[in-house]
């Protein structure tokens, strides 16, 4: 097997649902990643075997959209592209097919990205309605249209929120939030933890955003229609953020017993990021710039409706098979969806019997916060679904080299119940 490294990444700004990259498509967000991706590993785009993406919603005038963003990229057409989906993990999973692809000797250089347009989700009408749509198409005179008009009724034009039903978990019955919930009863995490957890996540990555560590992983985006504007930063991190003023807000899924907060939950984001990967041996021979290599990823599978456990089940899966301890990891990059959910992984990896009863083993021990997440995570950065996977990466990657550190592990939950972790050594 090959060795495979990271030549370069770049991300375009998270932005908010509904704010400063509403109106440019998940295809131009990947456009812009993967040109700026490439820009910064000097590897011209004829060269790259394939272009891989990860998205969850993919637009339905690009159902292919990393086909479609390749070729706005420049890609020649000669270099194919597909798209992946493993839910929140779609990013990270664009990642591990193209590290298979170099690793097997099957290709020499892949962009490997992930791209989420939350702000763009369709609404849907409800599936008794199509069919009424669909008879009144069919009519064959006006006796039959007229008809068929008058079995409408005014809930058939009620619209159905695409984003509402991708965030519930088909299996398990629950939302999203709603998992987090569960966690937060089972675990006995108070809203307060949750709280403090959301505010050191702000005031870490308000810290990287005024040292400029943040700035070295975005690409700026030009805005429609003028294109005479830029976003040039995240704008979901708040600053001087309070434990106060995330007090006040109410629960959001259980709205009277609940703790699970607009506040203290990663906010529904626009964005895009991809990386360049490359067989070492063949990088290093052409005078590539090299950002870290992959050593190895674990994914597993774990019940539904406490999906936001997925980190405390792939992180242990992957140390064990590298043969290394927690201690050996100098920096952990897990995407913080829910702070509840965080505060469960930490609690599970910290129980003897937890440890015992799914592990099968010891306590592992938590990552020391110290070391996780050290710029802040989904809760201020956000967490465009098909992206954060790439981000988390580029993220840890970059922060590796900034402090002189050798080893990183990525981690997030899936909805549906999976968990991905990936280990990664600065070059």
């Amino acid at each position: 097997m090959k060795s495979v490294v990271v030549l370069g990444g770049a991300r375009t700004p998270n932005a908010k649902f509904g704010t400063l990259l509403r109106d440019v498509p998940a295809y131009d967000l990947a456009r812009v990643a993967l040109q700026e991706a490439l820009f910064r590993s000097e590897l011209r785009p004829e060269r790259l075997d394939e272009v891989i993406f990860g998205c969850v919603g993919n637009p339905v005038e690009a159902a292919n959209v990393a086909r479609v963003a390749a070729l706005l990229a420049g890609v020649p057409e000669t270099v194919p592209a597909f798209t992946v989906a493993r839910n929140c993990a779609s990013g990270m999973q664009s990642v591990m097919d193209a590290w298979y692809r170099v690793a097997a000797g099957d290709a020499a250089f892949l962009a490997a990205g992930g791209v989420e347009s939350m702000s763009r989700a369709p609404l849907l009408f409800k599936w008794t309605a199509q069919r009424k749509f669909t008879r009144l198409g069919a009519a064959r005179s006006a006796g039959q249209r007229l008809a068929r008009m008058l079995a409408f009724r005014p809930s058939d034009f009620a619209p159905e929120v695409a984003l509402v039903k991708g965030l519930t978990d088909y299996n398990a019955g629950l939302n999203m939030g709603e998992t987090a919930e569960l966690l937060a009863r089972e675990f006995k995490i108070t809203r307060e933890e949750q709280d403090r957890l959301a505010l050191q996540s702000h005031q870490r990555a308000d810290a990287a955003r005024r040292s400029g560590r943040l700035a070295k992983e975005i690409v700026p985006v030009p805005l429609p229609p003028k294109y005479t504007q830029w976003a040039r930063e995240d704008n979901g991190i708040r600053e001087g953020q309070s434990l106060e003023a995330l007090a006040k807000l109410k629960p959001v899924f259980e709205r009277r017993h609940g703790t699970v907060t607009a506040g203290n939950a990663s906010q529904v984001t626009d964005g895009a990021c991809c990386l360049v990967l490359g067989d070492e041996e063949m990088a290093r021979a052409e005078g590539l710039p090299v950002l870290g290599r992959l050593r190895a990823f674990a994914v597993v599978g774990l019940d539904p409706a406490r999906m936001g456990l997925g980190p405390a089940f792939a992180i242990p899966a992957l140390l064990k098979r590298c043969g290394i301890s927690p201690k050996e990891v100098d920096l952990f990059e897990i995407n913080e969806a829910f702070a509840a959910q965080v505060i469960a992984c930490e609690r599970a990896l910290d129980s003897e019997s937890w440890c015992r009863r799914h592990l099968g083993s010891g306590a592992f021990g938590a990552p020391d916060r110290t070391r996780t997440n050290v710029n802040g995570g989904g809760i201020a950065l956000g967490h465009p679904v098909g992206q954060t996977g790439n981000r988390l990466l580029l993220t840890l990657l970059y922060e590796l080299r900034e402090r002189g550190l050798k080893t990183g592990v990525a981690s997030l939950c899936v909805g549906g119940g999976q968990g991905v972790a990936l280990l990664v050594e600065r070059a």
